[in-house]
């Protein structure tokens, strides 16, 4: 894993932000298109800016997927992701197309296996993804599952992840916050040629030096972006502050 430290998430994001824009156009030149896969969360607003106002990518040759959803809400709900990507990216740039996960699907099953579908046609230029508090990568909390065949999966949230939604002004409660999501799976997430996560915040900080310097566990899902061959992870200081400072190059 390539770990890049910046002094504040504004940096981090922009440097993200660069280094997506190059994986993307690096695609594109080889293929003539790309595909790519981003997550939402309070966290990654500044990136998703920073991906928005690059002027050196052809977007029309962007195919765009998006993470995950709350179980059962729909795309107009305010803690909608899917909402929450249309209005900070997804309706602000002229993509080749966007696929949706809709979490108030009819038959949450056969949506998971739509978008399987989709996702299995295509190749993952890069995945453009975050680390939760209690270590989830998507909503695959812990114990997350390293060996499933499928790529979308329901999952049941744990309340961790459920009080970071609250905490981060999602939902005003945790009794609001829906118990189940679709996502994609980790293995859905490591079959991308490249990962870029964006990690800042103080709050972050115990999950980054279980990912990084704890067991590679299901019990701490991000730890298993240690056997991508290809992720770069983006961390500012305050998300950097308990690592012991090995391998952490500086920007």
């Amino acid at each position: 894993m390539d770990i890049h430290l910046y002094p504040d998430k504004k940096s981090l994001s922009e440097a993200a932000a660069q280094h997506v824009g190059r994986r993307i156009n690096q695609a594109i030149g080889q293929r003539g298109e790309a595909s790519i896969i981003v997550g939402a969360g309070a966290s990654q607003v500044d990136f998703l800016a920073s991906l928005r106002d690059l002027t050196d990518v052809d977007w029309t040759k962007v195919v765009i997927f998006h993470l995950d959803e709350y179980l059962g809400i729909p795309e107009d709900h305010p803690a909608s992701f899917r909402r929450f990507l249309k209005e900070r990216l997804f309706d602000h740039l002229p993509f080749a197309s966007v696929h949706l996960l809709a979490g108030d699907a009819a038959d949450p099953m056969q949506e998971c296996a739509r978008y399987a579908g989709l996702l299995a046609e295509r190749v993952i230029d890069v995945a453009c993804i975050g680390i939760g508090e209690n270590g989830h990568l998507a909503f695959n909390d812990p114990p997350a599952d390293f060996d499933t065949d499928a790529l979308v999966h329901i999952v049941t949230l744990d309340r961790t992840c459920r009080q970071q939604q609250v905490n981060e002004g999602h939902f005003p409660s945790i009794e609001a916050v829906p118990p189940q999501a679709l996502t994609l799976t980790i293995p859905a997430i490591l079959a991308a040629q490249a990962i870029s996560c964006v990690v800042p915040e103080k709050r972050k900080a115990p999950a980054v030096q279980c990912a990084l310097e704890g067991p590679l566990s299901p019990h701490c899902p991000a730890s298993i972006l240690r056997q991508h061959s290809d992720c770069t992870l983006f961390l500012d200081h305050d998300s950097a502050s308990l690592l012991s400072g090995n391998d952490v190059q500086v920007r």
